[in-house]
């Protein structure tokens, strides 16, 4: 099968490999945006001056639909950190996997965390993959018992 641009498993809506990874990484740069400038993510989400990709715009405007209860749920598992005191990378990206983790059940666990890690290891601090891992993986365990 091809993955070119324009292959026809891109012509009948399967995703191309990178592009949620592509799409993540614009969501994280959105949310990232809302939280220093202290505004809602569906105001940088209509600030943005091309449309957005449908995943990214989904996550962006699903968290900040749900940002009171993702933030109480990350709250509950982040023992001994209180969201503002996390860095803003960290933060945004446990607000991301928990958003998918509730509200979008068609994107595995285990992929949920990895990308989630994999984007703390480029973007954030040295510790910020494993906090991330940690956390997201506790609370998987409890949003996502079969």
């Amino acid at each position: 099968m091809s993955t070119s641009p324009g292959s026809d498993a891109a012509e009948e809506g399967e995703p191309l490999l990178g592009t949620r990874r592509q799409a993540r990484e614009l969501a994280l740069s959105l949310l990232y945006e809302a939280d220093t400038k202290e505004v809602a993510p569906g105001a940088v989400l209509s600030d943005f001056p091309i449309e957005p990709d449908p995943f990214a715009a989904d996550v962006v405007a699903g968290v900040g639909e749900h940002q009171i209860q993702i933030d109480d749920v990350i709250s509950r598992f982040a023992r001994d950190w209180a969201l503002d005191r996390m860095p803003v990378v960290d933060r945004n990206l446990l607000r991301m996997g928990v958003y998918e983790l509730v509200h979008r059940p068609d994107v595995p666990t285990a992929v949920v965390i990895s990308e989630a890690v994999e984007l703390a290891r480029r973007y954030s601090t040295e510790e910020s993959g494993r906090f991330v891992n940690g956390v997201l993986a506790r609370i998987a365990e409890e949003v996502r018992a079969s």
